[in-house]
């Protein structure tokens, strides 16, 4: 930090801002028009500031200085020319004149004189090394023309036939040899590998199948081929290749016409032992149809095509072709067969969820009115032509909120100095991308596969940008090598160039919004999915995603030429020390969470230029903030959202496979209530409530109020210790409270930069109308795609937002406003509705005080648990009340119900648990039950028994024991949590009691996680047998060899991706960077991780299946709603219609055999037929799957009746 410090207070700051020595960053010479950069004669090298005083001059004028301050012996000084860089622009650096060239002064040496040179040569080293740089620029690539075609095969008689066909070429037609090529049969050769080497192979096949893939993507053909061929050529390396890496090859040269290179693939093939599939065929057939070969030759490929079993008519049903190639190889077809033509694909059979829980939702009713959004169908075109520019520039430009700072000379001097910095990197980052892909491209020239055709998929200028965002972006501590590696990684894979047709996608988007414009009609009422489906145009094949030790290794790349290419002046740093480049970046090392990790973190000087420049732009990927129309309906897993952008149905992490295979295996009517349901969700418009966003903006802007949720700025964060002379247990405490401090400010920071992503982004549409996509985890649980500015943040984030489109409140609305209000100040939790309406009655004074004075007034609504909400909701009710009649009032804000410990209702309706229903609200009651202040009771009960049998923590315990305590405990048991787990959550309640003495708080948690635990086995006998049995069914299924799979009741496959890690370590650069992978379906799975986390996965699919239905059917009845899992929103007039389907939905979720089907599915899917198993754990697996928890007594039809089932 003393660097940091060198330069503060305005003078500072100007000092470090004008650099010694290197003019070329500051430097303004050039008229008008002329490029800023462009390089002057060596006399009018100037420094900024004094125009009028050349670089020899100040040099010479130093050396005299320095000369007056000691003597020494006669040196000579070198004269500098300066020499202009062809047709790049910039100032390159000086060139040191020969001893006793003219020009050369005689002058004193000292030891400053020296040091002078040497700070000279050090800037004018770094010039000659990018001077260096720019012939290669010019240069043809060597490394292109020594791409082979030609392979090596390992099979002699193939070897033979290829060189004796090679010699015969004129007589002997390369279309011939492909025909009796086509008839060797395919001798695989044998392949022996253990499982943990076949799971390293199946890694390095997805890294080559990608790279061949991206080489094709980027027009690098013959580098993928030559690649192809050198992995071929070797034995060893010749298992990793598989037939879709020759398919990509072949029909890759299929398109270009290139028959004799398919040729040298089709060899390749035979020799690897593996016979073509259809797309093989496709790809010669094609290319036949392109060159206009002869009808003998087809008809005998044709014929191979028929003796192999394989289908004419798949060539056009099964194989992903575009229009231009399936008319290329139906050119082909034809020549031999004339009257061949393609069947039109059969009709589908009815593409209608067979599921009882949809028979409504899918049946026809032309009663059925859908909601209609509130915007007109030019309003909707016009939004649609805004989202798709945001989509195609791929990143958006907000405003920041950070309070701007006064233009003074030193901020100004900031960001002059800032911009000229970044307009140097911008030329220096380029010349080494240029460098690297250079490199990358000679490794794969030797045979390898290389990161060369990633690099290619953006230009040059679109990474400089990302990687100067990312450097504008990193905050002052830094981050982790591996996390931005990983990001960097993965913003490259979003922002691959768009290849839709968006002429096409105008068009039919088009025709789609008259189902959602608030002034147009379609012919029958249908669901947004259904109106796009009938509209045509087939999708798009699903994208391959890239292995992570690929997204690893291109970002790591990313990140070291950050590094090596980004530097600044010293003088930034150190105003009177030597002047010379000195790096942006540093590299260290640093504990988190007791293990050894590399961080990347700038420059202190450069964190206070920054700081000083208050720049007021954030940069966010197009795909990072709401979408400005409404999105596209979701049609299938990997076809959805948004409209250029690929977005996954089910969200996971990059370069996972088994989630998606296991959706594309889906029959797709199975999916269409998850797939409508997200659509409904993403359906639904927004808009800023900018009475909350400004007074959260002056907190923001001034510094923070984080007991309302808005961070403070980093100067608040605490400082750091003052040094003092201190004894060795003094100095020791002294660092644990610097680590906590620092912590305090790492927090501090994270948080300040959340808030400030979220309040831009709201500010930045505040005046518009914008729609949040959705898609799901891998449970089914629901998110927006928004990750900054969305309704499922915190208080704060949920108080910015309102529904865009209003409705009338009408009789009952205001009630439920009034009741939305209690429920968000957390009071009266165990009071009747009517209780609720009557106190909101009592303290209108306070709300309406609330609403017109919330900064200066009595302040009532900070004391609530949710203040920022229930502001919002004061002034939704003032305006209300001062309405000329409230039943016709246009309201906007949303109401919320929440499920009363969902988890344990859904577990008490597994069971039929009468006790644990009535705990949770399924059975009808007159006040609310709280399940937490129940167990509270029991536990206190039994620390009555013990305290009085003389346990000492028992007694200590006494009067500390609350539902605040074993709150957290007990809503997080039914999601898995392990005692040791519970035992931290009550130990961190405990330490917040004041009172209580802090000597016992490990062994009080102890006893209170036991008899928590104790407390909901007698509460909830049923949910803790299901949660055993589903626990040990999870376990035995993993000790089989297998991830554990189920099917939720609303057909979407589901899949645990808990596997054991295999460490990937990427060598080399920086540092050596190791990851977990645990992604690899080859991988044996976690015993651990399936058997703890299958009771929570199937009970969170349970409620989100639970709320897609009450979606859907709200959706039919024309409704508003959004969820956050277990909260349900709407409109104030609607809540009592919300109720009642989600409490009918509820009913006949639970009326399915939830648990029944469950076991039949995991015994057809993982005991399959136990008699011929030689593992003991598949019988054992099957009887434990046979033995269903017994269920209780309890009648769901109560629920319907239940007034807090959800309130």
């Amino acid at each position: 930090m003393s660097a940091l410090r060198c330069g503060r207070g305005a003078a500072g700051l100007r000092r470090a801002l004008w650099p010694k020595g290197y003019p070329c960053l500051l430097a303004e010479e050039g008229k008008a028009g002329e490029d800023r950069w462009s390089a002057p004669s060596p006399a009018a090298v100037t420094f900024a500031g004094s125009p009028d005083i050349s670089l020899p001059t100040v040099l010479e004028a130093r050396v005299r200085q320095l000369q007056a301050e000691g003597t020494a012996e006669e040196v000579t000084v070198k004269r500098v020319a300066v020499a202009q860089a062809p047709e790049a622009g910039g100032i390159w650096p000086p060139r040191q004149a020969p001893l006793g060239a003219e020009g050369a002064v005689p002058m004193l040496s000292s030891r400053w004189a020296q040091k002078l040179d040497k700070d000279q040569h050090l800037i004018e080293k770094r010039w000659q090394q990018l001077d260096g740089k720019l012939p290669k620029m010019v240069e043809k690539p060597t490394w292109e023309k020594h791409l082979r075609t030609e392979p090596r095969l390992l099979s002699r008689k193939l070897a033979g036939q290829l060189q004796q066909w090679e010699r015969k070429r004129p007589q002997s037609p390369w279309e011939e040899q492909l025909a009796r090529l086509l008839q060797e049969a395919p001798q695989r050769l044998s392949r022996e590998a253990d499982e943990g080497s076949e799971s390293r192979l199946e890694g390095q096949r997805q890294k080559l199948l990608a790279f061949l893939e991206c080489c094709l993507l980027t027009g690098h053909l013959p580098l993928a081929h030559h690649v192809l061929v050198a992995q071929h050529s070797r034995a060893p390396q010749q298992q990793l290749l598989t037939l879709p890496m020759y398919n990509t090859v072949m029909l890759g040269w299929a398109r270009q016409g290139s028959f004799k290179e398919l040729m040298y693939v089709f060899f390749m093939l035979k020799d690897a032992g593996l016979a073509p599939d259809l797309l093989s065929y496709a790809a010669a057939l094609q290319c036949m149809g392109r060159l206009d070969q002869d009808a003998g030759t087809i008809q005998r490929c044709l014929k191979q095509m028929e003796q192999d079993r394989l289908s004419l008519q798949g060539l056009f049903s099964a194989v992903p072709l575009s229009a231009e190639e399936r008319e290329e190889l139906l050119r082909a077809v034809r020549k031999a067969r004339p009257a061949f033509s393609p069947q039109p694909p059969p009709p589908p059979p009815p593409q209608v969820n067979t599921s009882p829980l949809l028979q409504e939702i899918y049946a026809k009713d032309p009663s059925v009115s859908y909601p209609k959004l509130h915007l007109s169908l030019k309003e909707l075109q016009g939004l649609f032509r805004q989202q798709l520019g945001v989509e195609m520039a791929t990143t958006v430009t907000v405003e920041s909120v950070e309070k701007a700072p006064l233009l003074t000379e030193e901020v100004l001097q900031a960001r002059k100095t800032l911009a000229a910095l970044r307009a140097e990197w911008e030329s220096v980052l380029s010349l080494e991308l240029q460098e690297i892909k250079e490199s990358e491209a000679r490794a794969a020239a030797e045979g390898r596969p290389s990161l060369f055709p990633y690099l290619c998929l953006l230009s040059e200028k679109e990474l400089v940008g990302l990687l100067l965002q990312t450097l504008q972006a990193l905050p002052p501590h830094g981050e982790s090598l591996l996390f931005l590696a990983h990001e960097l990684g993965v913003r490259v894979l979003k922002r691959k160039r768009l290849r839709n047709q968006v002429e096409e996608l105008e068009q039919r988007y088009s025709e789609y919004l008259h189902l959602l414009a608030s002034d147009t009609q379609v012919a029958e009422p249908c669901l947004p999915r259904q109106h796009w489906e009938a509209l045509g145009m087939p999708e798009a094949p699903p994208e391959q995603p890239w292995p992570m030790s690929v997204l690893v290794q291109l970002g790591k790349q990313l990140a070291e030429v950050l590094v090596r290419a980004v530097q600044m002046p010293s003088s930034l740093a150190a105003p009177r020390g030597p002047s010379t480049l000195i790096p942006v970046l540093y590299h260290v090392y640093s504990f988190r969470s007791f293990r050894q990790i590399g961080i990347l973190k700038p420059h202190p000087a450069f964190t206070q230029l920054q700081e000083t420049a208050a720049e007021r732009t954030l940069i966010f990927e197009s795909t990072e903030v709401p979408m400005l129309c409404p999105p596209l309906p979701w049609t299938s897993p990997h076809s959805g959202a948004f409209l250029l952008s690929p977005t996954k149905m089910m969200r996971s992490l990059e370069g996972t496979q088994q989630h998606q295979l296991l959706l594309e295996r889906c029959p797709p009517a199975e999916l269409h209530g998850a797939l409508d349901a997200l659509t409904q969700l993403g359906n639904c418009a927004w808009r800023v409530n900018g009475r909350v966003l400004d007074l959260v903006l002056d907190l923001f802007r001034d510094k923070g109020c984080p007991r309302l949720g808005v961070p403070s700025p980093p100067t608040e964060a605490p400082r750091p210790p003052e040094g003092r002379q201190a004894s060795p247990a003094d100095k020791a405490e002294m660092r644990r409270e610097l680590a906590r401090r620092l912590k305090v400010a790492r927090e501090m920071q994270s948080l300040r930069a959340d808030a400030l992503y979220r309040l831009s982004l709201a500010q930045h549409l505040r005046n518009h109308v914008f729609w949040l996509p959705h898609n799901m985890d891998f449970r089914g649980r629901t998110y927006p795609c928004s990750p900054h500015f969305n309704h499922l943040g915190s208080d704060l984030a949920r108080a910015l937002l309102e529904f865009a489109q209003g409705r009338p409140l009408g009789p009952h609305g205001l009630d439920w406003l009034k009741i939305h209000l209690v429920n968000l100040t957390g009071l009266k939790k165990r009071e009747s509705l009517q209780t609720r309406r009557d106190y909101a009655d009592a303290v209108m004074e306070d709300i309406l005080d609330s609403a017109e004075r919330p900064m200066t007034g009595r302040k009532w609504w900070m004391e609530a648990d949710e203040p920022w909400q229930t502001l919002a909701c004061c002034m939704e009710i003032a305006q209300v009340v001062h309405s000329p009649d409230p039943t016709t009032y246009i309201s906007h804000f949303p109401v919320h119900q929440d499920g009363s410990c969902n988890g344990l209702q859904h577990y008490a309706a597994l069971g039929r648990d009468s006790t644990g229903a009535t705990s949770v609200n399924l059975s009808p009651s007159d006040l609310p039950q709280d399940v937490y202040s129940e167990v509270a009771a029991q536990v206190e009960v039994f620390r009555k028994q013990d305290a009085k049998q003389g346990v000492r923590v028992a007694q200590v315990l006494e009067g500390f024991i609350s539902r605040k305590v074993v709150k957290q405990t007990v809503m997080t048991v039914v999601y898995g949590v392990t005692r040791y787990g519970g035992r931290l959550q009550i130990e961190r309640r405990l330490r917040e009691l004041e009172d209580f003495p802090q000597e016992f708080v490990w062994e009080a948690s102890h006893y209170l996680v036991r008899q928590v635990f104790n407390s909901l086995q007698e509460m909830f006998s049923g949910t803790r047998s299901i949660q055993r049995w589903l626990t040990e069914s999870a376990r035995l299924i993993s000790l089989t060899g297998s991830a554990v799979e189920w099917i939720t009741p609303l057909g979407v496959p589901i899949i645990q991706p808990y596997h054991r890690d295999s460490k990937v370590m990427i060598k080399g650069g920086l540092q050596s960077l190791t990851f977990s992978s645990s992604v690899d379906t080859n991988q044996k799975p976690n015993t651990l991780k399936q058997k703890n986390g299958f009771p929570p996965n199937f009970i969170h699919s349970l409620d989100s299946t639970h709320m897609m239905l009450t979606a859907l059917h709200c959706y039919r009845k024309g409704l508003t709603f959004v969820s956050v899992h277990d909260c349900f929103w709407t409109h104030a007039a609607d809540v009592g219609v919300m109720n009642q389907v989600c409490r009918e939905q509820f009913v006949r979720l639970h009326s399915q055999p939830i648990l029944h089907d469950l076991s039949r599915f995991l015994l057809k899917r993982f005991c399959p037929d136990s008699r011929t198993s030689k593992s003991m754990w598949v019988s054992r697996l099957k009887d434990t799957l046979l033995s269903v928890p017994p269920t209780g007594t309890f009648d769901l039809e109560q629920v319907k009746h239940s007034t807090f089932f959800f309130s």
